[in-house]
């Protein structure tokens, strides 16, 4: 008899000790998961108001296209993002890539890639175009200037510190684009090219 009243005394503190467990199973699971809930909406609010601060600000730049009618290098203005100086010279190198927006003309083959651009302590900007560059109709030495300058113009107008451009095509010097016009040696701004 009390062998067997013991034996229920162990069940039920067996019992007990096992609902408790249980309980506290419970409590660790769903309570980490509510944890981990608030921990991950957390971060996301600390995106919404980095991206509310993290606008993009822009800056007016002026390009220069060649005009069919007097062939010289007209001004148009475009915003670009600001950043450093070897990114906004990017940026306008590209943007001349993408051709004009009035009624002037591309010097510059849409297809050409811009492929490196970075500019020295000392003001020259080393452009990297691709090989498209020269598949260019040049109408000879005139077009072959203008693709030249539109270029050269265009960083050294916009960028003070850009003193001198010099071209490289698929990371190599050339002698020339399609003949004419000698890329041995940078370049220096000529703005008498430019319309007035």
């Amino acid at each position: 008899m009390r062998n067997n009243k013991h034996k229920k005394k162990k069940l039920r503190i067996m019992l007990i000790l096992l609902v408790i467990l249980i309980v506290l199973i419970l409590i660790f699971l769903f309570g980490n998961r509510k944890e981990k809930i608030k921990h991950e909406g957390r971060p996301a609010g600390t995106e919404q108001v980095a991206g509310r601060t993290a606008e993009i600000k822009m800056k007016p730049v002026t390009l220069f296209f060649l005009s069919e009618s007097d062939g010289l290098l007209h001004a148009e203005e475009r915003q670009i993002p600001e950043s450093d100086l070897n990114g906004e010279a990017r940026a306008v190198v590209e943007e001349l890539i993408k051709g004009p927006q009035t009624g002037l003309m591309a010097v510059i083959p849409e297809n050409t890639r811009l492929r490196q651009l970075f500019v020295t302590a000392d003001g020259l900007a080393y452009v990297d175009l691709s090989r498209q560059v020269t598949e260019a109709n040049f109408y000879g030495s005139s077009g072959e200037m203008a693709v030249v300058y539109s270029i050269v113009d265009s960083l050294t107008y916009n960028f003070k510190s850009i003193k001198k451009v010099s071209l490289l095509i698929e990371g190599n010097e050339r002698e020339t684009l399609g003949g004419h016009v000698d890329l041995s040696n940078p370049f220096v701004p000529d703005y008498s090219l430019i319309a007035r």
